[in-house]
């Protein structure tokens, strides 16, 4: 099979890098057993980003490999060291691409050198245990998991940048025509459909310099699907003005320049959005006697049309200054008319799931309660669901939220399936309001009793129980004195027992 050399539209399948994972750890020193948490986050995934580089032409890379993704980030480590962060991916892409999602819609066009899109962000790292500690939860067992990145496959399709566009029936000389006013070198053959694929050539007219490109051939019924042209008049709807090559030495029975202007022109009218551009008509192969005649014949009815005619010859060179002069002064007008475009940096902030001023939704579907929203969702993600504490901390969220109380609000009852997440990897809790963190070991969600409990007496509690024994010590005294104890006294404090008193 035939490798193509000039790609103009491709499907790409990108992926941002996933996020690092944080780590649960405590700090070990030497006579410190309980130096706290001390796990680091992990680092963001790589971003996916397409540059406009005005030395790339083609999409032909990314018709070889069509799949690209960012660099992953790392897990966090011990003493709070963070993960490193994910290398972005920078595609470059030719000036005038325009991105579609699956559906066509137009996501970006991307124009201007250095222009940048972030397609795929990467995901965000985890967060350590030692980011998660607060005052309620001063040990964290457990930390948040990294994220996968965006992924989404989009089309790629170019729109060449040209100032000037040729058009016209095959072998109507607009390759040889951009081989004379410029230093390209188009494939120039006599017989039609030689040109396969849009040529571009330079071109300099005064203190103008300015790009011109052609369109393979079009002929009758292109808008319907036939020939090259519709394939490639997308090439030509950024062009300034658009330039009407016309065969005037063609032998074909039933053409002539008329009648090819307005069969070209009523492809142009299918194919739409070029009616504002304006026209210049370029009577070719006029170097031929016969043809020079032709056009001597049909420039009146041209020039009655409102058009700027010139004939010209490709071969000969002859009519090609002031044809380029034309060309040149639609194009400073046209300059002078729009503002410079500065490269810009476009991030894509989809619409929230859940609404504007929302941060959740929950529906009745199939007997199951479903949760939408981007922070649920998230935290979904984000949670070690083989960790009870973490899976806690979670419900201690989604509460703090008000994913519960909308819930009951609801009329959801214990027990019910409650969904959250993304669709291919959601999932499905039982319904408890009451639900504890690992209660056996944290008590009430959000609260960590390992570092609270404490079997040490406070200093009122001391002073109390110091009043109490000197009390019952000088009552002890005066029955002693007064000899009213009995056999056998008892004279010990109760709380110097080291038994019960229900103890063997």
């Amino acid at each position: 099979m035939a490798v193509p050399s000039f790609v103009d539209k491709v499907t790409l399948h990108v992926a941002g890098g996933s996020g690092g994972d944080g780590v649960a750890s405590v700090h070990r020193e030497k006579f410190k057993p309980l130096g706290g948490p001390d796990g680091g986050n992990g680092g963001h995934g790589g971003d996916v980003i397409l540059k406009v580089d005005a030395d790339v032409t083609t999409l032909i890379d990314y018709h070889h490999e069509p799949h690209r993704k960012g660099t992953n980030g790392a897990p966090g480590a011990g003493n709070n060291r963070s993960g490193s962060q994910g290398e972005d991916l920078v595609l470059l892409v030719p000036d005038g691409t325009v991105v579609r999602d699956e559906s066509g819609e137009v996501l970006a066009d991307l124009i201007g050198h250095s222009t940048e899109l972030v397609i795929a962000a990467g995901g965000r790292g985890g967060l350590g245990n030692s980011a998660l500690a607060s005052a309620k939860r001063k040990a964290p067992g457990f930390a948040l998991k990294g994220e996968p990145g965006d992924e989404l496959t989009i089309t790629l399709e170019l729109k060449v940048v040209a100032d000037i566009g040729l058009v016209g029936f095959p072998s109507a000389g607009k390759s040889s025509l951009i081989a004379s006013m410029s230093r390209a070198r188009p494939k120039i053959a006599d017989y039609p459909f030689t040109t396969l694929i849009p040529n571009l050539g330079v071109v300099t007219a005064g203190s103008t310099t300015f790009t011109v490109a052609d369109v393979p051939g079009l002929i009758e019924g292109a808008s319907e699907g036939r020939g090259l042209g519709h394939e490639f008049l997308r090439h030509v709807e950024r062009c300034a003005a658009l330039v009407h090559v016309i065969d005037c030495a063609t032998v074909d029975p039933g053409r002539d320049p008329l009648s090819d202007l307005d069969v070209i022109e009523a492809e142009l009218a299918a194919y739409g959005g070029l009616n504002d551009r304006p026209r210049l008509i370029a009577l070719n192969k006029t170097d031929v006697p016969d043809a020079k005649e032709i056009a001597s014949f049909v420039r009146a009815d041209l020039e009655a049309r409102g058009l700027e005619v010139f004939d010209v010859s490709a071969a000969s060179r002859a009519g090609l200054k002031e044809l380029s002069f034309a060309m040149a002064e639609i194009v400073a007008s046209r300059r002078a008319a729009t503002p410079v475009s500065e490269a810009t940096r476009i991030v894509l902030r989809p619409p929230a799931e859940a609404g504007v001023g929302r941060e959740f939704t929950i529906t009745r579907i199939n007997e199951q309660w479903v949760v939408r929203g981007e922070k649920p969702k998230r935290w979904v993600r984000q949670t070690d669901f083989s960790n009870d504490e973490a899976v806690g901390f979670l419900a201690d969220r989604l509460n703090r939220l008000g994913v519960e109380d909308e819930l009951l609000k609801l009329g959801a009852k214990e027990g019910d399936d409650v969904v959250i997440g993304d669709e291919d990897n959601a999932v499905v809790f039982d319904f408890d309001p009451q639900v504890t963190a690992g209660a056996e070991v944290l008590g009430r969600r959000g609260e960590d009793l390992r570092i609270d409990q404490s079997d040490r007496r406070t200093n009122v509690q001391r002073r109390e129980e110091l009043a109490a024994k000197r009390a019952f010590e000088a009552g002890a005294r005066e029955a002693r004195a007064e000899g009213a104890a009995g056999p056998n006294p008892d004279w010990t404090f109760p709380e110097d027992d080291p038994l019960d008193e229900d103890e063997d």
